[in-house]
């Protein structure tokens, strides 16, 4: 018997990887706004242009966010803030393991 595979399954997985790679988009479009923050003073604004165009919110879309003025809001901040995404998302990893390892231990 041959083996079958689901397409709904398949397609999800699909999806799923689309999700990612455009969420990597959307983090390497945070780095270079935050690079130009600290070389021109504009990221904040960089970052505001870029979602609010039709290029920018179709990523944004395309990555599972919805492209709302709340969002653009919290990217402008993000930005300011000064930290690039990997060290963002490394400190908040550790930072969660660290709770988890506190809870377990309590």
């Amino acid at each position: 018997m041959r083996d079958f595979v689901d397409g709904t399954a398949f397609n999800a997985e699909q999806g799923n990887r689309a999700r990612k790679l455009f969420a990597a988009v959307v983090l390497a479009a945070l780095d270079d706004a935050i690079a130009d923050d600290k070389k021109y003073g504009n990221g904040p604004e960089q970052i505001a242009r870029w979602a609010r165009s039709r290029d920018g919110r179709e990523v944004l879309s395309c990555a599972g966010i919805d492209p709302n003025e709340r969002v653009v809001s919290g990217l402008m901040e993000f930005v300011s803030k000064g930290v690039r995404t990997s060290v963002a998302l490394s400190r908040e990893e550790s930072e969660r393991r660290n709770a988890a390892q506190q809870a377990e231990a309590a």
